[in-house]
């Protein structure tokens, strides 16, 4: 069966394209598996610092999502720096998950808070993110994530002639081994967090050679972000290859 990009769901005289809605089901899921979440696995956090922290990341995340995004080619951005729809349009996963662990520690620090608080995060996040893939891989072409050229059996066509790497579904099955693996007894308080967000800047940093981009001394600026955010994690990385020490927290 052929695929025609970007897909659009009609029902009577609605139509709607299957990247919205699996965008819309992204956040729809991921907010369900956070409140199932909070209630099996209880929530230390008063309501007032838990309230914080959850603003604290959904601004972080907005606003990283779009500064990142217009790094990505800063050329084009001073082109239409003064387009509202420009600036306020794009964003990245990346930005967003950078921008949202930054204003989080900041709120942590300004309020007292001590104890780790990303891990009920975690695996509903990656969730989200997986049906999102999902929504982008359907969105073609117009949504700016699909692979280069290539020759391998799987290439996709979306719509141009040229058979590409499909790296959203590459993300998609990535993000469901990581649910998976995230869903193991962690050592400490903050690990499941800590390794969702190394595993995934270490997974972008490589799959983002098969995407196109403005690149600087051989790498994208999401890969800078990467790579520079990943050194931050550098003993989650020594641990997971048996060249440093853990220990498994029963608390």
């Amino acid at each position: 069966m052929r695929i025609t990009f970007p897909v659009i769901v009609t029902a009577g005289p609605l139509s709607v394209s299957a990247h919205q809605i699996f965008e819309s089901l992204a956040y729809a899921i991921g907010f369900y598996m956070y409140r199932r979440s909070r209630r099996l696995d209880g929530d230390f956090l008063p309501t007032s610092d838990r309230f914080s922290v959850i603003a604290a990341a959904a601004m972080g995340a907005a606003l990283g999502s779009r500064i990142l995004y217009w790094f990505e080619d800063p050329v084009f951005t001073l082109r239409h720096m003064l387009e509202p729809v420009y600036l306020l349009a794009g964003k990245t996963i990346i930005g967003g998950l950078l921008g949202a662990t930054v204003a989080v520690e900041w709120v942590k620090r300004r309020s007292g808070i001590t104890r780790r608080t990303g891990d009920i995060f975690a695996i509903p996040i990656v969730t989200a993110m997986a049906v999102g893939r999902i929504g982008c891989f359907l969105g073609g072409l117009p949504d700016n994530t699909y692979g280069t050229a290539t020759t391998l059996p799987w290439g996709v066509d979306f719509g141009d002639g040229i058979h590409r790497h499909p790296t959203q579904l590459y993300e998609v099955l990535f993000l469901v081994s990581l649910a998976i693996w995230l869903r193991r007894p962690m050592y400490r308080e903050g690990d499941r967090y800590r390794r969702f967000l190394m595993a995934y800047l270490a997974f972008r940093l490589a799959i983002d050679f098969l995407k196109p981009g403005v690149s600087f001394a051989g790498l994208t600026c999401l890969q800078w972000a990467c790579a520079i955010a990943t050194l931050m994690y550098r003993r989650d990385i020594l641990f997971l290859l048996g060249l440093a020490p853990g220990r498994i927290s029963h608390g």
